[in-house]
């Protein structure tokens, strides 16, 4: 019987001929990581086994990006306890405020992560890095200290949804649109424990940041793993990147999936996912008329360079309406520096936007952005549930870059002209 993409790369990690879903597995790991939220919880655990050290120090990352820089004495302590973790296991992937990003864009920028890997991470948004064609799936912090002192993970391989993505996006349709429109599909437990892999002619329009956030948002469909073909696309993005060598899977072509569904891209619209969850979709238009208090541009869905950009060309020479509050995070130091060299972040001020370092900040509700009571919030992040950036009575909406640069703009939901 043939394989999916993801049964390829669990059975390459078991050291067998096959994998299939519904086999209970023991899978090799290429890469580990853990933040400042889940990152605390995985080293109790650790020490509590009793190892001396990391099954791989270079192939363990801790990443302080949630609350960081430190909000509080809270979050100072959190990160301490991984700051000495990783002087004590010689941990060599410890990124520190100044040099880090959001894990989920930092993991893939670094050449850390690369194509055919098995990647663990205690964090939902793992599933993040199957834009490159990994594995990538996020566990609990139990799990996670497990692997770093085993190597090995114990899962499951789950069953395959396939979306042959074809036509071409229009314009200002990038990856957030099409993974809302796909979720608004199929709900939000439309996938649960599966695969959902993207394959089609489309693809070859859809740039690698807009694939990154097609996997990272899997998840909000209930999906253990997204996942991408290695494509052209896939190696330009690994060229003079990748700080391992890297292996190309493919699906067999008598691969069995649960489903299949046919995408006709083209037909996409800008997309806005409505409180409180990121299937009740609705496009742009059909939103009516929803003033907003902040537009939040950033987070590992839509912190990258196209992002930055997209919202650039709408927002140069236009000013932020003046009872709107637009924060923006570039996802990674590196990401902020390209787009001060490119003049972004000079438009971005000269707008009336606040302009941050890296963090998950208010993607959470953690700091930064935090609504209050009543107000609404238009974000490029991932999760609009109750509460989820501050008060349990105030209102997340979902959209890609276009409609929130220009919705800053007017004070309220708009799509952007043309």
């Amino acid at each position: 019987m043939g394989m999916t993409l993801t049964e390829k790369i669990i059975a390459a990690h078991i050291d067998k001929d096959e994998a299939h879903s519904g086999d209970f597995v023991i899978a090799k790991v290429d890469f580990s990581f853990a933040n400042d939220i889940t990152g605390p919880i995985a080293i109790e655990e650790f020490e509590k086994i009793g190892v001396r050290e990391v099954f791989d120090r270079r192939r363990v990352a801790l990443i302080p990006d949630h609350f960081t820089p430190n909000k509080d004495v809270p979050s100072a302590e959190q990160c301490k306890i991984l700051r000495d973790f990783a002087r004590k296991m010689e941990i060599e992937n410890y990124f520190e405020v100044g040099r880090m990003g959001i894990e989920h864009a930092l993991l893939p920028e670094e050449g850390l992560v690369v194509p055919g890997d098995v990647v663990i991470g205690a964090d939902s948004h793992t599933c993040t890095y199957g834009a490159l064609g990994a594995f990538s799936t996020g566990v609990g912090s139990t799990d996670v200290a497990n692997v770093w002192a085993t190597g090995d993970i114990w899962l499951r391989v789950p069953k395959s949804l396939k979306f042959v993505l074809y036509g071409k996006p229009r314009k200002w349709v990038i990856g957030k649109d099409i993974i809302l429109n796909i979720i608004g599909l199929i709900g939000v437990e439309g996938a649960n424990y599966m695969a959902m892999e993207f394959a089609g002619e489309a693809l070859k329009y859809i740039s690698m940041d807009s694939r990154l956030t097609i996997c990272n948002m899997a998840i909000e469909a209930g999906a253990k793993n997204g996942i991408i073909p290695f494509d052209e696309i896939t190696a330009e993005y690994e060229k003079n990147r990748n700080l391992r060598p890297y292996k190309i899977y493919t699906a067999d072509e008598d691969a069995s999936y649960k489903d299949t569904f046919e995408i006709d891209v083209s037909k996409i619209p800008l997309e806005v996912a409505l409180p409180h969850l990121p299937s009740n979709v609705k496009p742009v238009e059909d939103v009516g008329d929803i003033f907003i208090d902040q537009v939040v541009i950033g987070s590992c869905t839509n912190g990258r360079m196209e992002d930055l950009r997209i919202a650039a060309q709408i927002l140069k020479g236009k000013k932020v309406h003046p009872y709107v509050r637009l924060l923006i995070f570039p996802a990674t130091q590196k990401i902020y520096y390209q787009a001060l060299k490119e003049g972004l972040i000079e438009i971005f001020i000269e707008a009336g936007a606040s302009v941050s370092t890296p963090t998950c900040g208010p993607c959470l509700g953690g700091h930064m952005g935090i609504l209050a009571k009543g107000e609404r919030a238009l974000a490029t992040t991932n999760r609009n549930f109750i509460g989820r950036m501050g008060h349990p009575q105030s209102e997340v909406y979902l959209c890609g870059p276009a409609v929130a640069a220009v919705s800053s703009i007017a004070g309220k939901i708009v799509a952007p002209y043309d």
